[in-house]
């Protein structure tokens, strides 16, 4: 792509995101003091010190080490190839949602298209271990806001992530399409496992990292990147969180940052679903159907039906009857039905086969309908 800015002004901008000790509050500080990039490399260490510590003060009056100017030529030619693009804080691309956060990244790498980064976003994040029914609400309400005009953001972690991105590309070509914000450099792809569905986000949508080319998985990036996630969008949806989830950590981010919360209910037996609990209790929006989602937003692009209406329902069944709404197993589900245990061996295979319900890890099952 053509870059927006000159390589010289480029340069400065990445690296001064490479600076080691300089986080974006820093960075954002002597952006206003001094002016951008290149001039603050333009002055002494004495009129640095007069912003930073006089260590870091002389590292950055200091030239600029072959190993960072290495790092700075590989992002320039990264970003000189088609789908690549580097968002600074003075390029007019740069999402304006993130303007509004404490500490927006003073540079995006982007590999798709930035204009996913624009326009009205709501994110939707979750449990890592999310159950079959968890991912399949995930799956449904991003399909169907997605179809509906808002763009779905998230962390391209396992569980909720995963198939709220899933959902998002479900929505066709006409869909407003997903963006993933990476814990990694934006070349790298963690987890594995959803390798391919980084390369399907990148065709139609984006993917988005403020970390530096090559940087692997580590703990201390997630919550920087949950960050992005919560000032990309209007509001956040938590689908499944235990007590301790990242998502919480999204989600506070969010109510920080002006955004509304919105949280969906569960199973008072589900470990899965004390996250989302805590939240209403909280004071998050108590969410059912897509439509609780828009109507409390207002003035979106189109309001949503229930996120269930378009499929047909299917017929009742005496197995599903006893299983209810929460996991159980099958010694329990025999106690409620009264079946012979082989035949109610073959009907819970059955239910499987047809998409109905599912066998969780710990052998209990959990209906999905």
């Amino acid at each position: 792509m053509p870059l927006t800015q000159s390589p010289p002004e480029l340069a400065a901008w990445l690296r001064l995101s490479l600076e080691p000790n300089v986080g974006p509050a820093t960075a954002c500080t002597l952006l206003s003091a001094l002016g951008l990039p290149e001039q603050i490399y333009a002055q002494r260490a004495t009129a640095l010190a007069r912003h930073l510590p006089e260590a870091l003060a002389r590292q950055l009056a200091a030239p600029m080490p072959a190993d960072m100017a290495a790092q700075v030529e590989g992002a320039l030619e990264w970003a000189a190839e088609p789908g690549r693009h580097i968002l600074t804080l003075a390029d007019p691309t740069y999402p304006q949602s993130l303007l509004t956060i404490a500490d927006p990244p003073i540079l995006l790498y982007v590999a798709g298209d930035p204009a996913f980064l624009q326009g009205p976003t709501l994110a939707v994040v979750g449990a890592r271990n999310a159950t079959p029914g968890g991912r399949e609400n995930a799956r449904a309400f991003a399909r169907h806001l997605a179809a509906h005009g808002w763009r779905v953001a998230s962390g391209l972690a396992l569980g909720i992530d995963g198939a709220a991105h899933e959902g998002a590309l479900e929505a066709g070509p006409d869909g407003a399409g997903t963006v993933a914000v990476m814990g990694t450099g934006v070349d790298r792809v963690y987890p594995a496992k959803h390798r391919e569905l980084a390369h399907r986000i990148a065709a139609h949508g984006a993917l988005v990292s403020e970390l530096p080319l090559g940087t692997g998985a580590q703990p201390q990036h997630f919550p920087r990147r949950n960050r992005i996630v919560a000032g990309l969008a209007r509001g956040v949806l938590v689908v499944e969180a235990a007590r301790q989830s990242g998502s919480l950590i999204t989600a506070r981010l969010a109510g920080e940052s002006g955004r509304e919360v919105f949280a969906i209910p569960g199973s008072i037996h589900s470990p899965l679903s004390r996250g989302c609990h805590a939240l209403i209790r909280q004071g998050a929006k108590l969410v059912e159907t897509a439509s609780d989602i828009t109507d409390e937003l207002g003035g979106g692009p189109v309001p949503a039906p229930r996120v269930q209406a378009a499929r047909a329902p299917l017929p009742s069944h005496p197995v599903l009857e006893a299983l209810g709404f929460d996991p159980l197993h099958q010694d329990a589900i025999q106690a409620r039905c009264g079946l012979a245990t082989s035949d109610l061996q073959a009907q819970l295979v059955e239910l499987e086969l047809q998409g109905r319900i599912a066998r969780l890890d710990d052998g209990r099952y959990q209906r999905l309908e």
